[in-house]
Formats: C-alpha cells, sequence, structure tokens
C-alpha cells in the first residue's frame, strides 16, 4: 500500500491511539486496530475508515466499546513487530491483527512474514491480550508457490496460537473496482462498509468471547 514512514507519523499514531483510547471509561471494551493502510484509513475521510465504521456498527448494535486506530501507511510485518508494544496499550480487551499486504507486494519472503506474525502473537499472547487475526491473499501475479506460502501463513498461526481468524480481510473488495479506490488497491467508503459487514459477527464472537461489552 502507502509506502511513506517516518518518525513523525509514528509520534502521530501515538497520539491517535492515545486519544482514541485513554478517554473511554474503564468498563468500555477497548479495541486496537493495528495494521497498514486498510487499517488506517488510506484517502479516507473523517469517519470513514474501517476503525471509525467499526465502532459505530458495534455501537449501533448496543455494544459499549471503542476502536482505536493503530495502522500506519506501508507498514510490513516487520514494522509492526517493532512497535506493537507500544502501539497496543495496557487493558486493550482485542487487537485486530491486520497485516502481510505489503510484505505481499514488495515480494519479501513469505517465511519472514510468518515470523514477525508469529512473534506478534506471542507478544500479545503473552500479554494476555486477545487477538482477531485478519488474513490477506497473495496475488496471482507472485506465482502459485509463493501464493500458496503465503496465503498459508494466516491459518497455521490462528491454528497455532487459537485465535479467531477472519480469512480475508478484503474479501468483497479486492477484485471488485466499486469498492476500490482509484489505485486498485484500497477500499472507497463502499468497500470499508463491506469489510466491517463481513468482519462484524467474527469481532462480536471475539468480544463475547472476552465477557466484554
Amino acid at each position: 500500500m502507502a509506502f511513506k514512514h517516518s518518525a513523525a507519523a509514528a509520534l502521530t499514531l501515538l497520539l491517535a491511539v492515545c486519544g482514541a483510547i485513554s478517554p473511554a471509561p474503564a468498563d468500555t471494551f477497548k479495541i486496537v486496530g493495528f495494521g497498514d493502510s486498510l487499517m488506517a484509513g488510506f484517502s479516507l475521510g473523517p469517519d470513514e475508515g474501517f476503525t471509525d465504521r467499526l465502532q459505530a456498527a458495534l455501537k449501533a448494535k448496543g455494544l459499549d466499546v471503542a476502536v482505536g486506530n493503530a495502522g500506519v501507511s506501508g507498514d510490513t510485518t516487520s514494522g509492526g513487530l517493532a512497535r506493537l508494544d507500544w502501539s497496543v496499550p495496557d487493558g486493550t480487551g482485542l487487537v485486530i491483527l491486520e497485516l502481510g499486504a505489503n510484505d505481499m507486494l514488495r515480494g519479501v519472503s513469505p517465511e519472514i512474514a510468518e515470523r514477525n506474525l508469529d512473534a506478534m502473537l506471542a507478544k500479545l499472547k503473552q500479554r494476555n491480550i486477545p487477538v482477531l487475526l485478519a488474513g490477506m491473499r497473495a496475488a496471482p501475479n507472485l506465482g502459485a508457490e509463493y501464493q500458496k506460502a503465503f496465503d498459508a501463513i494466516y491459518p497455521k498461526l490462528a491454528a497455532k496460537y487459537r485465535v479467531p481468524l477472519y480469512p480475508f480481510f478484503l474479501d468483497g473488495v479486492a477484485g471488485h473496482p466499486a469498492m476500490q479506490l482509484e489505485d486498485g488497491l484500497h477500499p472507497n467508503p463502499k468497500g470499508i462498509d463491506i469489510m466491517v459487514e463481513g468482519i462484524l459477527p467474527v469481532v462480536e464472537q471475539a468480544i463475547a468471547a472476552k465477557g466484554g461489552a
């Protein structure tokens, strides 16, 4: 996705996450969307991004939640691993972990992406923070061997750590130009609504399993 990443962006992210989560009452169920530009809301307006729309959808169902946006455009699994500890505050009830698309687009070895995601899941497990793993799929033009290895990462890790898996974060959006921005990679507002609608039941189940909201 977009590849610009700087110290200023990292500071902005930290302030945004703290601002989105800290003011919530103690009994509010806190979710952190941790990912790349798909999570960050690349080129979308206020309240049009995934975390904003997910929070609105959950509240519409009567759930007391706060969904923080810890997405960084251009982030890879390596970048995510480096910033995980400070991007996910203590007291978080659920992390939606969505990374790997940029690794795939850059042709990073699936072994590296898997190792980084594994390390992130291990860190969150050590902190007793539940995770919903949002999967990604490789583009066919990368070849059958790469595609097979990359696509296997998410179900493998979900089984290893016994976390719920949403198999494809862009389900209903990828390959549908009407749901995408002109770049053909990122969701437009309609695409975001499709993504939220698809993942919503899985998020609700994860919240219920934690006994939150």
